[in-house]
């Protein structure tokens, strides 16, 4: 059985760590270690990075620096105009009385470990939530894995933060977990290179929408595990932490049965060897 010490692993593993390990099977390490930290090769490019498994991101110290100016009334309404002109459906963005703005966002989810939602049918209605605590509302849970690639459409107003973005895609979707879990992250592509930058939860993201334009090369929305830099394992749900335990018996059975024949074909290599040599 392969163990890895968390204190050996960098903050920022190279995605070779990640193919290591999949090469070995080991898949809990794996999943725990995109959930750790996300899989950053330094200076690949990125058809070497899709080449090591792992997807085309780069460092912190590369993201791009995006400008987020403070517009005039005079510059939003401008801004909405042109932003309006470019979009091919009806995804508008339209100007209130009071100067703020409204407008869609596109959120895709890339979440790796499974959530957790009410285990009965009916789930809880707004006013339940609003009313009582997030454990008195649901008791009984169930964890399931969102379909890949989910995307989700938000209209939202300019002043909605992105914890209120996380919050929302949650209860769209009757996830129990605390929001504190995920993290919005804003996503570009340039160069032949996808960048990535996590949003703090002030940060305004149909602000930046607008500042960005509809093009979502230059500006994409993605909900993803929060990184903490540690594994805190009173994170995981039971169902969860006992999913962790059954991967991790079924890779250490492998394992003794992957070494068990190493040894056993190189025990009848050398047997032949000694059958076809003449004594002295």
């Amino acid at each position: 059985m392969t163990i890895i010490s968390f204190a050996l692993v960098p903050k920022r593993p190279h995605c070779r760590l990640i193919r290591f390990l999949r090469t070995r099977s080991c898949y809990l390490w794996v999943l725990l270690l995109h959930w750790l930290v996300p899989c950053v090769p330094w200076g690949a490019t990125r058809a070497e990075r899709a080449a090591d498994g792992g997807p085309p991101w780069v460092s912190e110290d590369e993201q791009i620096d995006w400008e987020k100016p403070v517009l005039t009334q005079a510059e939003i309404e401008q801004k909405i105009k042109e932003y309006n002109s470019q979009i091919n459906s009806n995804l508008f963005m339209s100007l209130n009385k009071d100067g703020s703005y409204t407008g869609f966002i596109k959120v895709q989810l890339k979440l790796i470990r499974p959530v957790s939602v009410p285990a009965s049918k009916k789930a809880p209605s707004i006013q339940d939530a609003n009313k009582a605590p997030r454990s008195q509302v649901v008791t009984r849970r169930t964890s399931f894995y969102l379909p890949k690639d989910t995307v989700k459409h938000l209209h939202i107003i300019s002043r909605t933060r992105a914890s209120e973005v996380i919050e929302a895609l949650l209860k769209k979707f009757m996830v129990v977990d605390n929001p504190r879990k995920f993290a919005l992250f804003e996503r570009a592509e340039k160069d032949d290179q996808v960048y990535l930058r996590k949003l703090s939860d002030e940060e305004q993201p149909l602000h930046l929408r607008l500042l960005a334009g509809p093009n979502e090369k230059v500006l994409s929305f993605v909900l993803k595990e929060n990184e903490t830099g540690e594994v805190n394992w009173d994170a995981f749900s039971m169902p969860e932490l006992h999913n962790f335990l059954r991967i991790l018996q079924r890779e250490e059975e492998e394992h003794v049965r992957q070494i068990l024949q190493k040894y056993a074909r190189c025990r009848q290599k050398m047997q032949e060897a000694l059958t076809t040599r003449t004594p002295g």
